[in-house]
């Protein structure tokens, strides 16, 4: 058997267990070389997602170390570096974990495909999904473009064990040499905001399996009620984790499932979130045009506002729509580089329907902000609000904002936590929104709380009016 080292590829799956590709390169009996590259793909992240991956890579370079490893960093073209890397050790074989989102699948194919050319075995593994996206279909044969019979389709679906982290990786008798990641600073782009966006992440294989665990033992059995209270820690948090590979879905599916099975009945909708979250990969992959453009294509024509400068567009973005709503949760997302999912559900409501703003506006700046930012959920949560989307919310179901706080977030707590604006002793996390934002904005905590920009019974109207003469 061929002694030539095998490299190992991360990429979105930054942690070693339950790790096909680091298994079958482990089980091989050949030394394993774990290589991250900062590639193309790597270099167009926006801000926060950025920041937050150089922190993953750093976690997992530790991990490795603890097992005797190291990660090789390289920097460039994927293709190039990783034919630099084996002329430079000999290796004779590439593992990585599949992705499928348009843009990592189109590099992975090239990437593929010349290593073959060059006589390089180049082998990919499942790993970022429960259900690869080919392998579930229609009783026609067709793909879902509805949720609802994808849910009741692969409910029931045998789902493989989890495996185990393992035991040692071979090393090689010599290392290639590596980056120092210090050296690509991953969070510059961040500028002053970094220090406390980093106190707001979880990171790492560890910690995800804690907080899986935590949220398994002390807060899925209330998840149903709890999870649309934006000022109620009700939620897992595992999409930042997810996003990363820091753990793997099916580690999460098999966690709910045990706690069905011991009586939690709510552990359904947390496996609902799973599936809704390979609803949007299964979307991605079959519709790529879904994380670019509008996925229903008669939406091409409606006159929504593409200036992305346009001073609703940056009242919108800072926060100060005068939407208490909107406003608390964009500075959550500003300040901890995630957003509770009825505040978002709400703020990209306001943008495509009361602003009648492009989806795409809202898209980026959340590309810039969040954490947990994923193409294939970012584009299909997007499409979703704004009615363009497979599956979306109706055209004519316009959030009102006012309400919607009035039902979940009664006492207002939410809003106290992330509004600084017109209260005597501000919170924290309020406050902590100055520290953050740009000089530039010209915001601070003793401005008056402004005034709606448009307000929500005005912009419901605006957005009917404007669906009605596109005769949707």
């Amino acid at each position: 058997m061929s002694k030539s080292p095998i490299l190992m590829w991360f990429r979105r799956d930054l942690r070693l267990g339950d790790h096909e590709a680091l298994t079958a390169a482990c089980g091989a009996y050949r030394p394993v070389i774990p290589v991250f590259i900062h590639d193309e793909l790597t270099e167009s992240l926006g801000a926060a997602p950025k920041m937050r991956l150089g922190l993953s890579v750093e976690d997992l370079a530790k991990s490795l170390e603890e097992k005797g490893s190291k990660l090789i960093l390289r920097r460039g073209d994927a293709l190039t570096v990783l034919r630099d890397l084996i002329k430079e050790t000999g290796g004779g074989a590439v593992y990585w974990s599949r992705q499928y989102d348009p843009a990592g699948k189109e590099r992975d194919m090239a990437v593929k495909a010349a290593l073959k050319e060059d006589g390089v075995v180049a082998d990919s593994f499942k790993g970022h999904v429960l259900f690869e996206p080919w392998t579930v279909e229609t009783k026609t044969g067709g793909f879902y473009k509805v949720y609802t019979p994808m849910w009741k389709s692969v409910r029931g679906n045998d789902v493989p064990a989890a495996l185990p982290t393992p035991g040692s990786i071979p090393a090689p008798d010599a290392w290639p040499a590596s980056d120092d990641l210090a050296d690509w600073q991953m969070d510059a782009a961040m500028q002053r905001g970094a220090d406390i966006l980093k106190s707001h992440c979880t990171v790492g294989e560890s910690a995800a399996s804690h907080r899986l665990g935590a949220f398994i033992a002390n807060d899925v059995a209330s998840y149903v009620k709890n999870r649309d209270l934006p000022a109620v820690d009700g939620t897992s948090g595992l999409s930042e984790n997810l996003t990363y590979g820091e753990i793997s879905p099916r580690k999460c599916w098999h966690a709910g499932w045990r706690a069905l099975h011991d009586g939690k009945s709510d552990a359904e909708t947390f496996l609902k979130e799973l599936v809704w979250r390979e609803f949007a990969y299964h979307l991605a992959f079959h519709t790529p045009r879904i994380v670019s453009g509008n996925w229903k294509e008669d939406w091409d024509a409606f006159p929504w506002n593409t200036d992305e400068h346009h001073p609703e567009v940056l009242a919108w973005k800072q926060g100060r729509t005068g939407i208490r709503f909107v406003d608390a949760a964009m500075r959550e997302m500003y300040v901890t580089g995630t957003m509770h999912n009825r505040g978002r559900m709400i703020v990209a409501s306001y943008l495509t329907k009361h602003l009648l703003c492009h989806w795409k506006i809202g898209l980026d700046w959340f590309a810039d902000c969040l954490i947990d930012w994923d193409p294939c959920s970012n584009a299909m949560g997007w499409q979703w609000s704004a009615g363009s989307g497979p599956d979306a919310t109706p055209y004519f179901r316009v959030f009102n904002p006012v309400t919607q706080l009035d039902k979940f977030d009664k006492d207002r707590a939410y809003v106290k936590k992330w509004i600084a604006e017109g209260t005597k002793s501000p919170s924290a996390t309020a406050l902590s929104y100055y520290d953050m934002i740009p000089h530039s904005w010209g915001m601070s905590a003793q401005d008056r709380y402004p005034d709606p920009i448009v307000p929500a019974d005005v912009g419901r109207q605006r957005a009917l009016d404007a669906y009605q003469n596109r005769g949707f």
